[in-house]
Formats: structure tokens, sequence, C-alpha cells
């Protein structure tokens, strides 16, 4: 078995961090999003738009059936599209902080 050198050690080390990163982008920039918001005094969840997008379809209203992860033909003639069951195909739900008020 051949023994690591520095170099490599460090590229695993600089690998991780940079996948650590792009997993945790997501979250950091809702978080930032959220407190620009706040200190604005808009609504955290929506910024005055007073709709959420709907997770499960992304807005879109309609949920495209395909292979895992949607992955598959670029243009599969089999390709089916069905009405979103979560938002009844809106796309977008009330938002729940600016209907509290």
């Amino acid at each position: 078995m051949q023994s690591l050198t520095s170099n490599e050690v460090a590229g695993f080390a600089v690998g991780a961090l940079l996948l650590g990163a792009t997993i945790a982008a997501p979250k950091v920039d809702a978080f930032i999003a959220a407190a620009q918001r706040r200190s604005l005094g808009m609504c955290r969840k929506c910024g005055d738009v007073k709709n959420v997008a709907c997770g499960r379809c992304k807005g879109t209203g309609s949920i495209k059936s395909g292979g895992i992860f949607g992955f598959g033909e670029p243009e599969p003639s089999n390709a089916r599209s069905a009405t979103c069951d979560n938002c009844q195909g809106k796309g977008c739900f009330p938002c729940p902080e600016c209907s509290k008020s």
C-alpha cells in the first residue's frame, strides 16, 4: 500500500471543503435572505409577495413523470405531465406568515 503525499491529502481536504460548501449553499442563502427581509421589515417567508411556491412542483403546477431524479432521455416521447396533487395545479400557496395577521 502506498502512502499519501501531503499534496494528495491537501487535495482531498479542499475537495471535501468544496463539496460541503456546495451542499450547504442553499441553506446559507435562505438564511441570509430571511435576515435581509427581516431587516427591511418584510415577510420572512415570501418577501411581501403573499404567495409561497409549492415545494413539490417548484411552482410549475405540474409534475413530469420520468426516471429517477427526472434523468433519462432529453425529450422522451412517453413523458407524461400530471397536475400537482399538493397545490392542485396552482403552483403556490398563500403565505402562512402573512395570512396570520
